[in-house]
């Protein structure tokens, strides 16, 4: 095992940014501290040949302006939350409409769009597991939402191929926070043709529909008999002509009997290279995105992203609770620790 940290080039503002590569002997991961952003996923198929799986641009460069999320760490408050407005406590807060009507993904300058304060730890006893740990203060009033944050969120690489992602938080006023990463993944290899073979199993047995706008409707639907249904695996492409627009949906992973247990939550299984990605959380829901919006234009590692070029599966609560009660809540109170963890498990058969 190793994590190695090297310059990647500078802020706008002129701070320096910072390059972390986990290696163990299969697995390489890169990210930066700038948003938190994972960079390349390198893994082996079933024959030992490497690849790069996920979407990612060649430079830091566009993570400042235009950028899709790829790889990003998403706050206060991922995925959408509807008119770009909520009420909390009797005060309504406005914020930033930066994806329609709607805020997608913490605001215009969410937490992907911000510096973080690395502390890696480089382990000294042999075949350990190294970590980096990113930190935030986001300020009260930061993109329209209460309260000081203090967000910190591990990053940790072991031997046997488990990439582990611990999120924390906590604040001095009551606030929403739902923070998730948001990797486009590609097993076959990045820019290497669509994801519309891949085999997808999501261990949920309902899902929450959205309307034109991609905005929950509040209801919660048996994924039995639709589209919806990767209780057993289905290609992403199988029945994606019956989905107007693709797949953009959070899934409601089956219940945990406590917060602290990790739970299998999806699998992906990319059948030429034999390449196989297994996600674990102790989230309530996990958003799965086909990769709808990409359409070429954009050039990143290993080629053009097409169209269904890659997917995303976003370990999260579910999106716009504050407006459904019903929902889990995603309110964090003082005194209280935000405190969600996801893995990664990459292997070839």
């Amino acid at each position: 095992m190793s994590l190695t940290q090297s310059h990647y080039g500078t802020t706008p503002d002129g701070k320096p940014v910072s390059l972390f590569t986990f290696q163990n002997a299969d697995i390489t991961i890169k990210l930066t501290d700038f948003g938190g952003h994972l960079l390349e996923i390198i893994t082996p198929d079933r024959k030992g040949s490497p690849a790069n799986i996920n979407l990612a641009y060649t430079s830091l460069d566009p993570l400042f302006s235009r950028n899709p999320y790829f790889g990003a760490t998403v706050g206060r408050v991922a995925n959408r939350i509807a008119n770009a407005k909520f009420s909390l406590n009797g005060t309504e807060y406005t914020l930033p409409a930066n994806n329609g009507p709607n805020t997608l993904h913490g605001g215009t300058i969410g937490f992907d769009k911000h510096l973080w304060t690395a502390a890696p730890r480089r382990s000294e006893i042999a075949g350990s597991s190294d970590s980096l740990t990113l930190s935030l203060t986001s300020p009260d009033a930061d993109q329209g939402f209460p309260g000081t944050v203090q967000t910190s969120i591990t990053y940790t690489l072991d031997s046997a191929g488990l990439f582990r992602i611990d999120y924390q938080a906590i604040t001095d006023q009551p606030t929403p926070v739902n923070l998730t990463h948001h990797p486009y993944f590609n097993l076959a290899g990045a820019g290497n043709g669509t994801i519309l073979n891949h085999l997808l199993t999501i261990h949920a047995d309902a899902y929450t529909p959205v309307s034109d706008t991609l905005i929950p409707t509040g209801e919660i639907k048996p994924v039995h008999n639709t589209p919806f249904d990767f209780t057993t695996p289905h290609r992403i492409g199988e029945r994606l002509a019956n989905v107007p627009g693709g797949y953009d949906h959070n899934f409601c992973l089956y219940a945990k009997p406590n917060s602290s247990s990790l739970s299998p939550a999806a699998l992906v299984l990319e059948e030429t290279t034999g390449r196989h990605m297994e996600i674990s959380t102790n989230q309530p829901g996990i958003q799965f995105y086909s990769g709808n919006f990409l359409d070429g234009s954009i050039t990143g590692l290993g080629g053009p992203y097409l169209k269904h070029g890659g997917f995303c599966l976003e370990t999260q609560k579910f999106p716009d609770a504050l407006h459904h009660p019903h929902f889990p809540s995603f309110l964090l109170l003082p005194g209280q620790t935000y405190n969600y963890s996801t893995t990664y498990r990459f292997f070839a058969k």
